[in-house]
């Protein structure tokens, strides 16, 4: 769900209609394209909830001993999103794991393409997907720089069809936030604010 131009602000937060609960989220889960500012805000989010930030991709690198980068080389993309499905359940199943109850979890930009985890992270109780959304010419120049640690951004052509095939999933997310305008700190605070209407 995209907000038209003229809410492109901190102000204006898109929530489903069946994205209401009634019980307020233990857990915040941030989803969206590479360069959307995940790993940037949720430790924002955390730090104005008095949560733990936990970034699944750090998470996956620490337990496998290798980057994400040597992982997907070594063990190819489905072993790769056999291990994210595993990590994505273990905190939505328990939120202890992360050392108390309110957790903010990054997801890696891929994750939403995993049938599984989606609709895990659709569904897990006390859970609140937010989709941080970004133009792909907002992505590609907030990535600038790191094509090292994402080899991906050298093919544009194909970057661009990700882009697209994965942007309806990221719209499926409880929340929809147009983030390319925004600095971390209203994004930050849109989301404590969506939270606390859920």
């Amino acid at each position: 769900m995209k907000l038209s131009e003229k809410d492109r602000d901190a102000r204006n937060v898109e929530a489903r209609p069946d994205g209401a609960r009634a019980i307020a989220p233990r857990r915040i889960v941030l989803t969206g394209f590479m360069g959307s500012g995940k790993t940037t805000v949720g430790p924002l989010v955390a730090e104005r909830l008095g949560w733990t930030f936990v970034d699944v991709d750090d998470v996956i690198a620490a337990e496998a001993g290798a980057t994400i980068p040597e992982i997907f080389k070594r063990e190819g993309e489905t072993e790769f999103r056999t291990r994210e499905r595993t990590a994505i359940a273990r905190f939505l199943g328990d939120a202890k794991l992360a050392g108390g109850d309110g957790l903010v979890l990054a997801l890696g930009g891929g994750a939403i393409e995993d049938a599984a985890s989606r609709e895990l992270l659709l569904t897990a109780p006390e859970t609140l997907l937010v989709h941080l959304e970004v133009d792909l010419e907002t992505a590609l120049e907030r990535c600038r720089g790191t094509e090292l640690l994402r080899p991906v951004l050298a093919d544009h052509a194909n970057l661009a069809t990700r882009y697209e095939r994965r942007l309806p999933l990221y719209r499926t997310a409880h929340v929809s936030l147009n983030v390319d305008a925004l600095t971390p700190e209203q994004v930050a605070e849109a989301i404590v604010r969506a939270a606390a209407r859920e």
